[in-house]
């Protein structure tokens, strides 16, 4: 190896973040733990109705005739199918409605321990649907899975944005998007017709989402609660401190404690935030924007359309059906890389970039897939070139939509108006797949390769209105990020450095002297 390649390496690896610093074992167990056993499911369920597609139409179809005498019709099966799978969203919807109330009933760990047994009851209802006869089962059982996404994936980043430092923040915000994406690639690869891609196992199939959500039942509990809620919401210091002892692994936290006592106290006379409120607060309108612009985009983005008809794009772009499912399971595979490559850049980049590139990908991406579907009659060899802007689309969004909007959610509210703020964006979220998973179909049919072009638009605009509204957010604290939006001239994207930022080396917020050191200085 060449001298300056190794001087290379050496700078690359002396300038990465300090991870190891304050990554301890037990943030590291915690994140792995919620990822698998909550975020895993989610992406799981994403695509486990692609691979099993014509047995479960197959299913219905034969059911139907059974019970009327007479099979079910194209239209109606799609429409049928379609319902399938578009009420996970609506379960989703549901159960992101839930989140404020079951955050503050039960606390983030809490919260995540009982919907675990949402699973469980779905597990049971879609393994039983065939040996009963019911189509209705399939589609109860996957409502109840979305409920139990719509949940996790809020809650899922507001746990682990309380409980991560502020170095560590979008590194372990990042990680349950490798598992999203890794729960794809697992219904991928088990989608095989060698696994579970046969027409009798497809019950089991859908039900395999049951393994790590009992694993998360069983282990979760000897974790603490996030020590933000357990001080702010619930004035528990002696349980705050001995949660900060156990994710930060010192027994020194009173620099930490105090800070988040600060913050309690600047929010004495404010109580926790509907979601009518958040709405009605003049002084959190672009934060607030921000969110929903973020979430429905990222939906809006065509990623659903990906993950939920992955093998009817592949066969409309002409490739054999013999090639599919391993097609199907290497764009997978590339979408675990992706999520890995931004959850380890992150910290260097920042969150801007990723989004600002995601979604400018996913739109070259898109009205790459119009073009070569176009040219695919007079040009056989654009069907790869069909693939590869479906690789990018996945790429794209696995390194930054993916995660990212959640993680900011986090990290552009404070205390009082997170839990509001991840109902307005899971509930944007949830309709917005809801929608796509459901029109997708029919859109296809009507508008042919057009379809995707409208997914270009959204992928620009969203990029579009990041680049020119959000401001960088990486190792802020809270209150400073709030801060930066209580100015003008941040939300066009001011740097920190004119607006008074100060280096603060803490766990959670500002102290009031500089705050009002800060404020002093704005323009």
């Amino acid at each position: 190896m060449t001298p300056w390649l190794l001087a290379l390496l050496a700078r690359t690896v002396l300038t990465l973040p300090p991870l190891s610093q304050r990554l301890t074992f037990s943030l590291l167990s915690v994140t792995l733990l919620v990822s698998f056993g909550s975020s895993m499911p989610y992406g799981y369920n994403l695509a486990v109705v692609n691979s099993p597609a014509e047995h479960i139409k197959a299913f219905y179809n034969a059911t139907w005739s059974q019970r009327y005498g007479h099979g079910l019709g194209p239209a109606p099966l799609t429409l049928l199918y379609a319902l399938t799978v578009s009420i996970f969203a609506l379960g989703g919807l549901g159960g992101s409605l839930l989140v404020g109330l079951l955050v503050e009933r039960y606390g983030r760990n809490g919260a995540l321990s009982r919907s675990a047994l949402l699973v469980l009851l779905a597990g049971g209802f879609m393994g039983f649907s065939r040996e009963l006869g019911s189509p209705e089962m399939v589609i109860i059982g996957r409502s109840i899975t979305g409920i139990h996404s719509g949940i996790c994936l809020s809650v899922v980043p507001l746990y682990l944005g309380e409980i991560a430092p502020k170095n560590l923040r979008g590194f372990l915000g990042l990680m349950p998007s490798i598992f999203i994406c890794l729960g794809v690639f697992s219904a991928q690869v088990l989608g095989l017709p060698e696994l579970l891609g046969k027409d009798r196992f497809w019950p089991l199939f859908l039900s395999v989402v049951v393994v790590p959500a009992s694993l998360q039942l069983l282990l979760l509990h000897c974790f603490p609660e996030s020590p933000r809620y357990l001080l702010i919401e619930r004035n528990d210091i002696c349980g705050a401190t001995k949660a900060l002892q156990r994710f930060l692994g010192s027994p020194e936290v009173q620099d930490v404690i105090e800070e988040m006592q600060e913050e309690q106290r600047s929010l004495s006379c404010v109580e926790m935030a509907s979601v009518w409120q958040l709405l009605r607060e003049r002084s959190l309108r672009w934060q607030t924007l921000s969110v929903a612009v973020l979430n429905a985009g990222m939906q809006l983005s065509g990623i659903d359309a990906i993950w939920f008809y992955t093998n009817t794009i592949f066969e409309n772009a002409g490739i054999p059906v013999s090639q599919i499912p391993y097609t199907t399971m290497g764009t997978g595979a590339i979408e675990v890389v992706a999520g890995l490559i931004g959850c380890f850049t992150i910290e260097r980049v920042g969150r801007r970039p990723l989004i600002i590139t995601g979604f400018c990908a996913m739109g070259v991406c898109s009205a790459g897939i119009t073009i070569s579907l176009l040219l695919q009659a007079a040009l056989p060899w654009m069907r790869y070139v069909s693939v590869a802007c479906v690789v990018g689309i996945i790429a794209g969004f696995c390194m930054g939509p993916a995660g990212v909007p959640f993680l900011m959610t986090a990290e552009l509210f404070t205390q009082s108006h997170r839990p509001a703020a991840y109902i307005v964006g899971g509930s944007l979220n949830w309709l917005c797949n809801f929608t796509v998973g459901f029109i997708f179909p029919f859109l296809q049919m009507s508008a042919g390769a057009f379809c995707y072009l409208v997914f270009c638009g959204v992928c620009l605009l969203v990029a579009l209105y990041v680049y020119l509204v959000i401001p960088e957010t990486k190792n802020k604290t809270f209150m400073e990020i709030s801060h930066i939006f209580a100015t003008r001239r941040s939300v066009l994207s001011v740097p920190a450095q004119l607006i008074g930022m100060m280096k603060l080396d803490g766990y959670g917020t500002l102290e009031s002297s500089s705050l009002e050191g800060s404020g002093s200085s704005l323009p």
